[in-house]
């Protein structure tokens, strides 16, 4: 095995550390530290899924509340045309990526009888750790594209020895590692060298694997069951707890909070932030990019570190901002999950109005408001009287639309720099609140299911509002979960992955976002990589249908 081992640090104290390690040995795992290494370097996959443009790619893109905007490529994902292919780079990327980690994973596992130097319990815990994050590659690798080859031993050469598992295949093994790593793994919320698995992100991640079991055709008559008790576990014993302002999760000054469950460690050393071998994320969280707005060119405005770069690859669909957030006198959500309002960076006189057509010339001074977007058609009578332009529903475009703002980064070096520094969430407690809810109606128990969506919507009520925004049994259904996930979880690359696993995908980006419109059945999963295809034995590896 010959591999790169890469940095994980963050802004936070007591975080999973790594050195740069290049062309290293099989014979250099079986040392103290060159296995430690090892551990860390399995980690580093989960850079190139999470906080990036390819990982956003495969969970955000053509979905019922995100539609394409202005810029960029890999539109197929948008668009479910003819240009998801088999050899699109992401798909090839993804796929070689997860079975780097994968194989790392599987050389932790099967060397840990031939360590010398750490004790017995430390080689438990790091294998532990091992079959957290290969049960996790592999959850991702199956959600994405259905079975695929379960390798559980090293690959040390290049072999077309390759099959195709079956779902019942593939989930009887995550769920497997899952177990395993639960019983082994640091029983606390969050491990004391920050950054590493635990036994509460080992429990999510099993509690998420249940659920999309449940709705397939592997599903048990206790999936669901079995969710839900690993729910009541992760709110219940390990002293997480919601933040009192939903904004406040999102905080690039406050990553590490009583909310995380489990968080993609980024850093400040960008060299650090680059994936194994392929570099494809380019380092950094860099979802601070792509649901910007084009801001930087209106009148009394220019690009900056604060507001962004704005690289216009998402905007949000009209049912995303009119019915999912579409209720904002009790609800916080719509003002504090989106951007409407700029100031004056760049003040000038006599400027000239873009798109508000109220108006012929603005002049700013700096920090005067230049845009703001209310939310709602208000007249042009009405917008003449604002010294600034008013961005109204009827004028939103592919270039100029309501940002999300959870991912900005204000601590990068440059208005230019795309690499961010922020840590990514992969779960949060409130995700968990809402799984809860999905189980419990699931089992029939609709009262206790509006019990925990309630604790998620009181939150994300204004002061004073809250109990406005408690719902009763009657309004709770799965409808009303589906869509609240999407109030809560917008953006948080999850959005893709919950329509597949209640098979409803196709049928909501049909009704909810006009673009996708060529959206079919096949689309549940993506290409195999003609990579992978061509790899394998002739006829062994079948391509998924329809591509």
């Amino acid at each position: 095995m010959t591999c790169l081992l890469l940095v994980f640090s963050s802004c936070g104290k007591d975080l999973l550390e790594e050195t740069v390690v290049s062309n290293i040995s099989n014979a250099y795992l079986n040392t103290a530290k060159g296995y430690e290494d090892g551990v860390r370097a399995a980690y580093s996959t989960l850079r190139y899924f999470y906080g990036t443009q390819q990982g956003l790619t495969l969970t955000e893109y053509g979905t019922d509340i995100y539609a394409t905007g202005a810029d960029g490529g890999y539109k197929g994902f948008h668009f479910y045309d003819a240009q998801l292919q088999p050899t699109v780079d992401y798909l090839t990327n993804t796929w070689d990526e997860l079975y780097r980690g994968i194989n790392t994973c599987n050389a932790i596992i099967g060397k840990a009888e031939t360590v010398t130097g750490l004790s017995a319990a430390t080689l438990k815990l790091r294998v532990a750790e091992a079959k957290f994050l290969r049960a996790h590659y592999y959850y991702i690798l199956h959600q994405q594209f259905g079975g695929v080859d379960l390798r559980l031993e090293e690959s040390v050469g290049p072999t077309k020895e390759t099959s195709r598992a079956t779902d019942a295949q593939m989930y009887a093994q995550i769920i497997k590692d899952c177990t395993e790593a639960i019983a082994d793994l640091e029983n606390k919320a969050q491990s004391s060298d920050y950054g590493r698995a635990t036994k509460a992100s080992a429990e999510t991640l099993l509690a998420k694997v249940l659920l999309a079991k449940a709705y397939g055709p592997a599903k048990s008559s206790d999936d669901f069951q079995k969710a839900a008790d690993l729910c009541a576990s992760i709110i219940n014993n390990y002293g997480f707890k919601l933040l009192d302002d939903f904004a406040s999760v999102h905080d690039e000054n406050n990553q590490v909070n009583s909310e995380v469950i489990f968080a993609v460690q980024y850093t400040t050393d960008q060299l650090a932030n680059t994936t194994n071998n392929t570099g494809a994320a380019n380092g950094g969280n860099n979802l601070h990019l792509f649901f910007g707005m084009q801001y930087d060119v209106q009148p009394g405005m220019v690009r900056d570190v604060f507001y962004g770069r704005p690289f216009k690859r998402l905007r949000p669909t009209a049912y995303c901002l009119n019915t999912v957030f579409g209720e904002r006198e009790n609800d916080s959500r719509y003002s504090k999950t989106f951007r409407t309002v700029w100031k004056s960076n760049n003040p000038g006189t006599n400027l000239n109005a873009t798109f508000d057509n109220s108006k012929s010339k603005l002049t700013f001074a700096a920090g005067d408001t230049t845009i703001w977007i209310p939310g709602y058609e208000m007249s042009k009578e009405e917008r003449a009287t604002k010294k600034y332009q008013v961005l109204v529903p009827s004028a939103y475009n592919e270039a100029l639309f309501p940002t999300l703002q959870k991912f900005f980064d204000t601590k990068r070096a440059d208005r230019t720099e795309e690499r961010g520094t922020r840590d990514f969430i992969v779960w949060r407690l409130a995700d968990v609140y809402l799984m809860h809810a999905e189980a419990l109606l699931g089992l029939g128990k609709v009262k206790e299911a509006t019990d925990a969506i309630n604790v998620v919507r009181m939150r994300a009520g204004f002061p004073g509002k809250k109990d406005n925004m408690k719902i009763t049994e009657g309004q709770m259904n799965f409808d009303f979960l589906v869509e609240e996930r999407a109030r809560e979880l917008a953006g948080e690359q999850m959005r893709w992955m919950d329509l597949k696993r209640w098979g409803i995908l196709v049928d909501r980006v049909k009704k909810y976002n006009p673009q996708a419109s060529a959206i079919s059945d096949k689309h549940y999963v993506r290409p195999i990589p003609q990579t992978q295809i061509d790899r394998s034995n002739p006829g062994v590896f079948a391509q998924n249908p329809g591509y």
